[in-house]
């Protein structure tokens, strides 16, 4: 066996194949060669600026990092196995290019702050391209709810019908949810926002470097405080994967919906062939493969949280070989989340409501009934608790005669509670309903309208 020729002098012979095995990272680490080439660049400058490297060595570094940059874009570099990860797989090959210089580059640095410093511009670089995508999920929300504000639906509880409600007004439901999403994302990108590297291994280092430079060039805010937490933080990753996790939980509930309301049963909107697929055996089936799909990607999301979480429970400070299992599972989380913002996006565009199904719904099962406890206490005075009886009673006695309550006649309602007028039938429609609820937040379609065009400036606004 030959000596390693990363560890130097320390070990004499070469790892045993299964060491090699469960050692290297390179099959899926090596995503982040752009981050890890713009850390050594950043770096690289520093080493000059402070006269830790000497300008020519720096010019030639920042060469041979461009050569190698292009050489990964053009898919002419060669990863291995035997160099472990893509910190070491650069190093190698710009020693192959520039020769002793390149052994420069790592002064003052460990690949312990240099792996949390690519992870963490990697991380920013995701939740920017996912917040992007949120604003185009909301906008295709907020344009769903403009469209259909007076399109008159069922709302449930229990999945029972309730209170009809609009369109529009469930539209915007998801539009308050994935908001939050976005600023949970942003907050999660402020916090991260701290730049790692030049903390080396654990303890900082005797180099009189300056990483407020390095912090800038990076785009980050500042550098971060401890030299310690710098290279055992992954709290970053872990906000951004409970954020997605968060999130994905609101797009499996959309998707469950969209599933619910395509189906024989409700028919409330129809899918066109872009999001759904047939049956090898049923030629009458249509299914809403894409709203399934996203239903089970947020297991898988939630999953890789718990992933990271579990792996990181136990770990004493500082940094230990565990935390090379992170990588995996956020890249799997961020991708999934992703793939399912633009299908969801790609779903609610597509997606047709039909009106004239969801209004007969919303006219069933009684859904005015809590209308009529309140004309009851708004005109006739009487205590809810009271009302809310004698609506009951009226709604068992609908029941019995397989009626609707607009359909009962004033004297049968009278037999209830004999100071009924005929000005009950004015809210016992499912229109007059839905346009009474004009309270903040309430469904009314003018209050969707409203609301709609509020998320119509602040979209365009950010």
């Amino acid at each position: 066996m030959t000596k390693n020729k990363m560890w130097g002098g320390r070990f004499g012979g070469a790892p045993a194949e299964i060491m090699e095995e469960i050692n290297a990272s390179i099959a899926y680490d090596q995503r982040l060669f752009a981050q890890d080439i713009a850390g050594s660049r950043a770096h690289c400058q520093m080493l000059a600026a402070t006269g830790i490297l000497s300008d020519d060595d720096a010019q030639t570094i920042l060469q041979g990092l461009d050569q190698i940059e292009q050489e990964i874009e053009r898919g002419k570099f060669k990863f291995s196995r035997e160099l472990e990860d893509i910190h070491m797989n650069i190093e190698h090959r710009l020693h192959e290019l520039i020769g002793p210089a390149a052994g420069r580059l790592h002064t003052a640095r460990s690949r312990n702050d240099q792996v949390a410093t690519d992870f963490k511009l990697y991380v920013r670089e995701a939740i920017d391209q996912i917040v992007a995508q949120l604003d185009e999920l909301l906008a295709a929300l907020v344009e769903k709810a403009e469209a259909h504000a007076d399109a008159i639906m069922p709302g449930f509880t229990h999945l029972q019908t309730a209170q009809p409600v609009t369109f529009g007004h469930h539209c915007l439901a998801y539009v308050e949810m994935f908001a939050r999403d976005k600023s949970r994302f942003l907050d999660a990108r402020a916090r991260l926002n701290e730049s790692p590297l030049g903390a080396a291994a654990l303890a900082g280092t005797s180099f009189p470097i300056d990483r407020e430079m390095t912090a800038r060039a990076l785009g980050f805010d500042r550098p971060t405080r401890n030299s310690l937490d710098s290279v055992s933080d992954r709290d970053f990753a872990l906000e951004t994967m409970a954020a997605a996790a968060i999130s994905a939980v609101h797009l499996s509930r959309l998707a469950e919906e969209i599933v619910i309301w395509s189906s024989k049963g409700f028919e409330f909107v129809a899918l066109s062939d872009s999001f759904t697929t047939g049956s090898s055996i049923m030629p009458q089936k249509r299914n809403p493969d894409a709203a399934e799909l996203i239903r089970a990607k947020a297991g898988r999301i939630i999953g890789g949280l718990n992933t990271l979480l579990i792996v990181m429970k136990g770990l004493p400070l500082a940094y230990s070989k565990d935390m090379q299992e992170d990588k995996e599972a956020v890249f799997d989380v961020l991708d999934n989340f992703s793939l399912a913002l633009v299908a969801m996006t790609g779903m609610i565009g597509d997606m047709v409501p039909r009106r004239e199904q969801m209004r007969a719904h919303a006219g069933a099962g009684f859904s005015t009934a809590t209308d009529l406890a309140d004309w009851l206490v708004r005109v006739l005075g009487l205590p809810f608790r009271e009302a809310h009886h004698v609506t009951g009673e009226i709604v068992a006695m609908a029941e019995q005669a397989g009626r609707e309550l607009s359909e009962l006649s004033l004297e049968q309602m009278q037999k209830v509670e004999p100071r009924i007028t005929e000005d009950v039938f004015s809210v016992l429609s499912v229109e007059n309903s839905v346009a009474s609820r004009t309270s903040f937040g309430g469904t009314a379609p003018e209050n969707v309208r409203k609301m709609a065009q509020h998320w119509r400036k602040k979209l365009a606004q950010s």
